[in-house]
């Protein structure tokens, strides 16, 4: 199965926050930070301008890119976890 946003959304699969500290203090699932990066795995059409015309993407698939820590919608396809938002909520992407 796969999803395919509409318009100026973005699907991210989140990558999983650390699980031990740079001591090697194993961190509890309670103490852990929300993660904030996340690949981009699909897009949509764009937005949809005043003349008819689509935008752009700043993204591309496969990009890694930073969003804040409650940005975007959970959802969940074939037992996978990932986020959809729109690409006003992403902060950043990481270059490679």
């Amino acid at each position: 199965m796969s999803i395919t946003p509409l318009d100026d959304r973005i699907v991210i699969k989140q990558i999983e926050a650390e699980e031990t500290t740079s001591g090697v203090i194993v961190l509890p699932d309670t103490a852990k930070e929300k993660p904030q990066r996340g690949l981009v795995k699909s897009l949509g059409t764009g937005r949809l301008l005043k003349n008819g015309t689509r935008a752009e993407f700043s993204v591309k698939k496969g990009d890694e890119v930073l969003f804040g820590k409650y940005s975007g919608t959970d959802i969940q396809v074939a037992g996978e976890e990932f986020k959809i938002m729109r690409e006003s909520e992403i902060l950043a992407v990481f270059m490679k």
